[in-house]
């Protein structure tokens, strides 16, 4: 399994983190694997929208189908997709602390069947591209990185 988690401070409000977090065809703005997100399902973010996120690959683009399968706002959501060869989840927390609001961004992926024994090369390479996405999305957000 790949695993990449980031945190980040920033003086925003809480729910002005969760609006911009939530909704994931933001993603597409401060992560640089991120081609294209299309919200396929639901009116505005929350429990069972549905994005296709396109995401950069070597070879080919691949679109992933999300759900957002947890929704606790303006705090926790987790976004899951799952194809034939890999199981990918999102995990967004959002919170209070110390005057500022921290946001952590867990992403993990699990790749399938015969596919697990790239799952060393894919960690790797997640973890370069999870850090640019963490500097992105510092930006995006006018924070700093506290890990990541």
């Amino acid at each position: 399994m790949a695993r990449y988690t980031t945190s980040i401070r920033t003086d925003r409000t809480v729910d002005d983190v969760f609006a911009y977090m939530s909704d994931l065809r933001n993603f597409a703005e401060w992560d640089p694997g991120t081609k294209r997100v299309v919200q396929i399902d639901g009116d505005e973010p929350g429990l069972d929208t549905r994005y296709d996120v396109t995401v950069s690959n070597p070879g080919r683009d691949i679109t992933l189908s999300y759900q957002v399968v947890t929704w606790n706002a303006p705090n926790e959501l987790v976004a899951r997709a799952e194809s034939k060869m890999l199981i990918s989840e999102d995990q967004i927390s959002v919170r209070s602390e110390s005057g500022s609001t921290l946001v952590t961004y867990t992403a993990d992926l699990r790749l399938k069947g015969v596919f697990r024994m790239a799952d060393f090369a894919l960690g790797m390479a997640f973890k370069r591209i999870g850090h640019k996405a963490a500097v992105s999305l510092s930006t995006h957000l006018d924070g700093e990185i506290i890990t990541g």
